[in-house]
C-alpha cells in the first residue's frame, strides 16, 4: 500500500470528487462504494481491499488511490452507501417517538442485509451526502422537543450505537448456533444453583420462555427513547 501524502485530509468529504477540469473520471464514489459493499456482503469486511475493489471495477489498484487515498476513506464511502438505503419521507412527522422508532428499525434492517456493517457504522461518523440526509431528518424529528443541539446529537449517536450493538450481538448469537445457547443455559443453571447470585436467579426465573428478539429490541428501544428524550412528545 502506498504511503498517504501528508496533505490528504482525514475525511474524504473534504476532497472534491472531481475537479471539473480534464476528462470525466472513469469511476465515481458511488460505484466504488457499491463494489466494496458487494465484496463485504459476499465475503465479509476482511475481504475488502483496494486491490479487490479495483479488480471488481476493472481498474488498476494504483489508479484507485486517485479516488480513495486511504482505506479509511473507503469505509466512509461504504457507510454512506448504506445510509442511502434509508427510506425517508419528505419531512418528519410531529411524533418524535414514532419517527425515531422508524429510523431505528430501518437501521436494524440495513444491518441485517449487511451483516458485516454494525461495527463500521458504529465507529465511522456518517458525514457523506446520505449520512447528512439521515442526520437532518433525525434532528428534524426532534425539533419539537426541549432538547438542545448537543443533546440531539448525543441522542443520534446513542440510538445508532444501541441498534449497532444489538445487531452485532444478534448476528454473533445466530452464527454461534444452538450449541452456544445450550452451553449458556447449562452454565447459568450451574451458577444460579450455587445460591450466590439471588438477584440473577430471580430475574432468570421470570423468563419462562426464550425471549423473542424483536420484542426485546422494541422494549429496549422504547426504554432508551424515554431516557434520551422523555416519556411523551414535549
Amino acid at each position: 500500500m502506498p504511503s498517504t501524502p501528508p496533505d490528504v485530509p482525514e475525511l474524504i468529504w473534504l476532497r472534491p470528487e472531481h475537479s471539473g477540469r480534464g476528462p470525466r473520471p472513469a469511476h465515481s464514489r458511488a460505484s466504488i462504494a457499491a463494489a466494496a459493499v458487494a465484496i463485504a456482503d459476499a465475503e465479509g469486511l476482511d475481504a475488502v481491499s483496494m486491490r479487490r475493489v479495483a479488480a471488481a471495477l476493472g481498474a488498476g489498484t494504483m489508479s484507485l488511490y486517485n479516488y480513495v487515498p486511504k482505506k479509511e476513506h473507503l469505509f466512509d464511502l461504504m457507510v454512506d452507501q448504506l445510509a442511502g438505503e434509508y427510506e425517508l419521507p419528505d419531512r418528519p412527522g410531529t411524533d418524535w417517538r414514532a419517527e425515531l422508532t422508524m429510523l431505528a428499525k430501518q437501521l436494524r434492517a440495513i444491518l441485517a442485509r449487511h451483516r458485516w456493517a454494525a461495527t463500521v457504522v458504529a465507529e465511522r461518523p456518517g458525514l457523506g451526502p446520505n449520512g447528512l440526509r439521515y442526520t437532518e431528518y433525525f434532528l428534524g424529528a426532534l425539533a419539537g422537543t426541549t432538547l438542545g443541539g448537543a443533546a440531539k446529537m448525543e441522542a443520534l449517536s446513542q440510538l445508532n450505537g444501541y441498534v449497532c450493538q444489538f445487531s452485532e450481538w444478534q448476528h454473533k448469537s445466530a452464527d454461534s448456533g444452538a450449541k452456544w445457547l445450550a452451553d449458556l443455559v447449562r452454565y447459568l443453571t450451574q451458577v444460579t444453583a450455587t445460591g450466590a447470585y439471588p438477584h440473577l436467579t430471580a430475574a432468570l426465573a421470570e423468563q419462562a420462555a426464550p425471549a423473542d428478539l424483536d420484542q426485546v429490541f422494541d422494549r429496549s428501544l422504547q426504554r432508551l427513547l424515554t431516557a434520551l428524550v422523555g416519556p411523551a412528545t414535549q
